[in-house]
């Protein structure tokens, strides 16, 4: 199994290029960040984890732009969003960008995906929270279209475009790993339909919903074989991380605090054990 972090990178943490090359240099397998194009003063959607909205969820950088900086700054860690808010965005700029960021890393990009919690943040974008997963499974479609067609067409009840280029295309064949977070059978049914990985949180009974996606899976007769699992803020225990091995989970994401470089670089070290190298 493979270990990686997820980092809300800003203004006042430490640089994305720098911990790139730290996470790389220790062994560390990914980094994944989060988006969130803004947070509407209204805050009419309550925060799912309890209480007031942690200042990192203000701050956060453009997903994209921030990882061409990590690229740039390595060689073989793998990049992706963790997650990427896609009922908010444009399909076809966003696959330009998913495929700029892979060509550019050398085939590095892990694209994790979900629909979003926050009403207000969506609603200022043109989407609607009670049809986003909708919105999302076409836009993935159709992002699929645009990487892997010469000349692509989507038609869809959100989506719809004629025939058009779009380059570049990915360097990972037929196009990066698409990851969706969530832990319900409806996610899973989603990850099973048009996915390739699924990202589920460790609020969840991990071992039960392996089970829940080997079952859906083969009542769709999908290849469980194809099918990733990335478990997003896992435990740094040793124990914790030995199970989710034995039970087929493939990458298990560490949290980086959204601090200064000083207090980064402890936690990292603090992590760095747990590679077993």
């Amino acid at each position: 199994m493979d270990i990686g972090v997820y980092f809300f990178s800003t203004a006042y943490s430490i640089g994305i290029e720098e911990l790139a090359r730290e996470l790389e240099q220790r062994g560390f397998e990914s980094m994944l960040i989060p988006e969130h194009t803004h947070i509407p003063v209204s805050r009419k959607t309550p925060w799912p984890g309890g209480g007031d909205l942690p200042k990192e969820y203000y701050h956060t950088y453009d997903p994209f732009v921030a990882l061409s900086f990590a690229a740039a700054a390595t060689k073989s860690l793998k990049l992706g969003t963790g997650i990427c808010l896609l009922p908010q965005r444009d399909p076809i700029v966003t696959a330009k960008s998913v495929a700029s960021l892979d060509q550019l890393s050398g085939g590095r990009v892990i694209f994790g995906v979900g629909g979003g919690w926050n009403v207000d943040e969506m609603e200022n974008h043109g989407a609607e929270y009670s049809s986003r997963f909708k919105l999302l499974r076409e836009n993935i479609l159709a992002m699929k279209q645009l990487w892997v067609e010469e000349q692509a067409e989507f038609h869809g009840e959100f989506v719809d475009f004629d025939p058009a280029f779009c380059w570049p295309k990915p360097t990972q064949n037929p196009h990066p790993p698409i990851i969706l977070g969530g832990e319900t059978d409806y996610t899973l049914r989603r990850v099973v339909e048009f996915c390739d990985g699924w990202l589920p949180r460790p609020r969840a009974d991990i071992e039960d919903g392996m089970e829940r996606l080997r079952r859906i899976a083969d009542e769709e007769n999908r290849d469980l074989d194809t099918i990733s699992v990335t478990v997003f803020g896992a435990p740094p225990k040793p124990e914790k991380l030995a199970r989710y091995s034995e039970i087929g989970v493939h990458r298990a994401l560490l949290q980086i605090p959204t601090e200064d470089r000083d207090a980064c670089l402890r936690v990292l070290d603090s992590y760095t054990p747990l590679l077993g190298k």
